[in-house]
């Protein structure tokens, strides 16, 4: 069966940047799984996989704009170290969720200078071009209740 809209798709990938360093990687995990066409991984690699079946192994280069999206600098912001009431150790690489007039947002901390925190929305990914090395494990229609709820169930998807 060949991969398009609708079917689960389950495969092992490991992700390196252009510097040949990996980044992730499904190795000694179930294979990744996920219902095609429904926008459940990268749009890029999804395109890369249509058309593949169950064996096949690809090399997919992913640029920003299929990937993970370009660097907003918008989303860089400095804010006053008193917006972070209650945490008194703030260092660079922690997370935290932050209320915008879009909604929440991720952030993470890149750099503190006196009273001021420099967070960033961007996804940690952005910007980046995506090399991925990926093996098709296994292709099968989605049932029902998987295309209903536009997500995979069991085994290596989503638990309801």
């Amino acid at each position: 069966m060949q991969i398009a809209e609708n079917t689960v798709v389950s495969f092992h990938y490991t992700l390196k940047n252009d510097s040949g360093e990996v980044l992730d990687s499904s190795e000694g995990r179930d294979p990744l799984s996920y219902l095609h066409g429904s926008g459940n991984i990268i749009p890029g690699l999804e395109k890369e996989l249509s058309g593949k079946t169950t064996g096949d192994t690809l090399q997919a280069r992913v640029e920003p704009g299929e990937g993970y999206g370009e660097v907003q600098p918008s989303l860089v912001q400095e804010v006053p170290r008193d917006a972070f009431q209650g945490v008194e150790d703030i260092q660079p690489g922690m997370q935290f969720q932050a209320q915008t007039e879009g909604g929440p947002l991720l952030v993470t901390v890149t750099k503190l200078e006196g009273d001021t925190v420099t967070v960033d929305g961007n996804h940690p990914l952005a910007g980046e071009t995506l090399n991925f090395d990926v093996s098709v494990e296994s292709v099968r229609e989605a049932s029902a209740e998987e295309l209903e709820h536009g997500h995979v169930h069991g085994e290596g998807g989503h638990e309801h």
